[in-house]
């Protein structure tokens, strides 16, 4: 453990270290949104004819993926007329990153969220805060892989924009932003009316490979810059209009999402570290 925490604190190191894909994608679509994971990474596909939004895009080493799943779904890579972002940390933002550089789009987000995009400011686990981690059962193993897939590497989006205020976006999809402000100060969840799909990121997960837990739950703390406002936020995801839920990270749950989040609030003290 002390070795892979060396590693982690260690620029040297792991500027050296490869980074890997992880080839294996399951893609779940209900309507005509499509949950894309990837390793430890997901990311969701929203199309509107031969259009597409992408939502958030994995690890650095993830562009390919992206790409991948972009075919598999009977698309291209130049049929995507939108990217919206979650939050800006490197597993949701590293494989647009890559993206970005062949396709010129709006990449969109909170206007709270776009200078952590952009990495005027960086709020995301620290090497300082792993320790917190490594007891988990999991932890160091998803410690080695991310680093694989590009995580100390960073990424930051300077084409980063706020979305306009009010109501469904002038992208494929017509998708909702819902404000769930507190994994970082500008943390959004997206609305997809016709699937009656939110995508949440990282404000409720149902599952994560440093938990012992499966079904709808908070990150662990160490994960979330406010504590208190992740918790709040849930109640606007509470009382979407949705029947499903694609979470940053595990499968997708379909029911209540007043249920769900009443499931994550029950075991709120696995947040702790």
């Amino acid at each position: 453990m002390l070795r892979l925490l060396a590693c982690f604190t260690d620029s040297d190191t792991w500027r050296t270290l490869p980074s890997m894909t992880t080839a294996a994608l399951s893609i779940t679509q209900i309507e005509n949104t499509h949950l894309v994971r990837c390793g430890h990474a997901n990311w969701v596909l929203v199309e509107e004819g031969a259009d597409l939004t992408l939502i958030d895009g994995g690890y650095p080493a993830n562009g390919a993926d992206v790409e991948r799943s972009i075919e598999q779904i009977g698309h291209q890579l130049g049929d995507v007329r939108a990217i919206l972002v979650t939050h800006a940390h490197v597993d949701h933002i590293g494989g647009i990153a890559d993206i970005v550089t062949r396709l010129q789009v709006p990449v969109l987000m909170d206007p709270l969220e776009v200078p952590h995009a952009k990495r005027e400011y960086l709020q995301q686990l620290s090497p300082a805060k792993v320790p917190l981690l490594l007891w988990r059962r999991g932890a160091p193993k998803w410690l080695l892989d991310v680093i694989g897939a590009g995580a100390l590497k960073g990424a930051e989006l300077p084409r980063a924009q706020a979305f306009a205020a009010g109501g469904a976006l002038d992208v494929p999809g017509r998708i909702v932003p819902i404000p769930t402000h507190g994994h970082t100060d500008g943390h959004s969840a997206y609305l997809v009316p016709e699937a009656g799909v939110i995508a949440s990121g990282d404000a409720l997960v149902t599952g994560h490979a440093t938990s012992s837990v499966a079904g709808p739950q908070f990150l662990v703390c160490p994960f979330n810059h406010d504590r208190g406002a992740t918790d709040q936020a849930l109640d606007n995801i509470a009382a979407a209009p949705a029947g499903a839920l694609f979470p940053g990270h595990g499968p997708v749950y379909e029911g209540s999402l007043a249920a769900a989040v009443e499931q994550a609030r029950a075991g709120r003290t696995r947040m702790r570290p």
